[in-house]
């Protein structure tokens, strides 16, 4: 329907660690190859848990962009932005908000979980209540077909998808929408109209999503439509409504395996973390001290990997041959536990030593980052502004 974009953020949290690499950055590197990307800095997002200590935002925004060039999103690639930069998204979470039930919100299953975890905070304001609201408008406003996730955030696809469907069900009941979807199907041309035609009939009588596939993709290879008409066709596929905003799905991530330095997950909150550009030295003090299995008391007791929070980084950092070389040197006690670490080390500083590499001339030269980030809010307003237009003109608000 829309092209088939990518959209996700990340709250401005400083610099990033390996978790972060391995949970996210890691996938979205894969993603720019594949989709047209939008990337941005969830600044607002950030206020919903920190509107009393706003100063921890700023300098995060940029330590954390550095991260993402430095992990390898490439901003020929992907668009990278700034939220608060885009006014639109605000717009649009207001316009949402006169007709989203306060019961969606409020059934949403992190609301309650990050109120018991951030217990310490007072989350008793709308800003917080309604982030899955922003959020949603984060995505729609971009018309996403993918939103990278973990199986937690499913549950916020979902309901951005039934905010579009609520949205397009009230919004899209345009005046004489039948007699100009009918004049849009003129305008395939006679032998595209009359597949369309038919594949309609097949989805509307029979059910056939194939029917309704096809019946897509012919739309989107259809160069004579305006944007207005492809959207009153895909529309009047599946009813009488114009299409004003895309359904996303959600694009299922594997969960990072990264573990902490004590086996925890990786998280600053923890203080388990090692950064995506930690000192080396620093690197190595820390992977050196972790626990072990409990088991291994002395150099000769033997042990067993599964125990043990070092095996976990074997899993993400080395291969085959030195795996099989960990499990029987260690459930022998053939091999120390510090010559057991030494392969990781080896392996985290090599991929850091490419984040460093990647991240030197912006640290260089700041004003490279600042232009980037300036090009990518302009393209993202660009987008956003089209997508405000038809959503003012739907609600009664072009007083042109």
């Amino acid at each position: 329907m829309f092209p088939e974009r990518v959209v996700s953020g990340m709250r401005p949290t400083g610099a990033l660690h390996l978790g972060h690499y391995h949970g996210a950055l890691k996938n979205w590197v894969r993603l720019q190859a594949e989709y047209p990307c939008l990337f941005f800095v969830a600044d607002w997002h950030a206020l919903t848990t920190h509107y009393d200590s706003p100063d921890v935002i700023g300098d995060n925004i940029w330590e954390m962009v550095v991260d993402w060039l430095a992990a390898g999103i490439d901003p020929q690639q992907s668009t990278l932005f700034i939220q608060s930069r885009v006014p639109e998204h605000a717009e649009l979470h207001l316009l949402l908000s006169m007709s989203t039930p306060l019961g969606w919100l409020e059934r949403v299953p992190t609301y309650k979980d990050q109120q018991e975890k951030l217990s310490d905070r007072d989350l008793a304001t709308y800003g917080f209540l309604g982030y899955p609201l922003l959020q949603a408008a984060d995505i729609l406003i971009y018309r996403a077909a993918w939103v990278p996730v973990g199986e937690d955030q499913v549950p916020h696809i979902e309901l951005t998808r039934e905010i579009a469907r609520r949205f397009n069900h009230l919004f899209g009941r345009e005046p004489g929408f039948e007699d100009k979807a009918r004049e849009a199907v003129r305008r395939l041309g006679s032998k595209r109209a009359r597949l369309y035609q038919d594949l309609r009939n097949r989805f509307q009588e029979q059910g056939d999503e194939q029917a309704l596939q096809q019946a897509r993709e012919l739309l989107e290879q259809s160069p004579n439509l305006s944007m207005g008409d492809r959207e009153r066709l895909f529309g009047w596929l599946e009813g009488s409504r114009k299409i004003i905003l895309s359904e996303p799905q959600a694009l299922l991530t594997e969960a990072s395996r990264m573990p902490g330095i004590d086996g925890q997950k990786m998280s600053k909150s923890y203080g388990n973390a090692i950064g995506m550009r930690e000192d080396p030295e620093s690197v190595k003090r820390k992977i050196r001290t972790m626990p072990t299995d409990p088991a291994r008391v002395r150099r000769t007791d033997a042990g067993d990997p599964s125990r043990c929070p070092v095996w976990q980084l074997h899993v993400v950092y080395t291969d085959d041959a030195t795996r099989e070389w960990v499990q029987s040197g260690c459930t022998s006690a053939g091999i120390g536990c510090l010559e057991c670490k030494q392969p990781v080390i080896d392996a985290v500083l090599k991929e850091q030593e490419g984040f460093r590499e990647r991240a030197q001339p912006y640290l260089d030269d700041p004003s490279l980052l600042r232009n980037i980030i300036a090009d990518g809010c302009d393209k993202a307003r660009k987008l956003a502004q089209e997508t405000m237009r038809e959503v003012r003109e739907v609600m009664g608000l072009s007083h042109d």
